[in-house]
């Protein structure tokens, strides 16, 4: 269930994020309650992640993922472009990710 519960956080950090835009800062009242809502959801479900899974790893999940759908939602929904650059990036966030949990020895699973 762990993996669950940070796959359904991420989602919602996502959401409540791609909300943030919508709600015209706080001025929108639908966007501005998804935004709440969202977080709530997303740290209530990272907070029992942390109960098995090692913060670092957890966090790196998070943040990486995190960041690839905010860009690609935004591609989509926000007609922000993404070019190389921003695309190699995002990719060596993943790798330095799967790095991170497939390698190495500093983060216990």
């Amino acid at each position: 269930m762990t993996y669950v519960y940070l796959v359904i956080a991420i989602i919602s950090e996502v959401i409540a994020t791609s909300s943030l835009k919508a709600s015209a800062g706080f001025t929108k009242i639908y966007p501005s309650i998804v935004v709440i809502v969202g977080y709530c959801i997303s740290f209530l479900l990272l907070s029992l992640v942390l109960k098995t899974m090692p913060m670092g790893v957890a966090y790196a999940a998070w943040a990486s993922l995190g960041i690839v759908f905010i860009a690609v939602f935004g591609y989509f929904f926000f007609d922000q472009k993404l070019d190389i650059y921003a695309i190699l990036g995002m990719a060596m966030i993943i790798g330095g990710v799967l790095v991170m949990n497939v390698v190495s020895k500093s983060t216990s699973h």
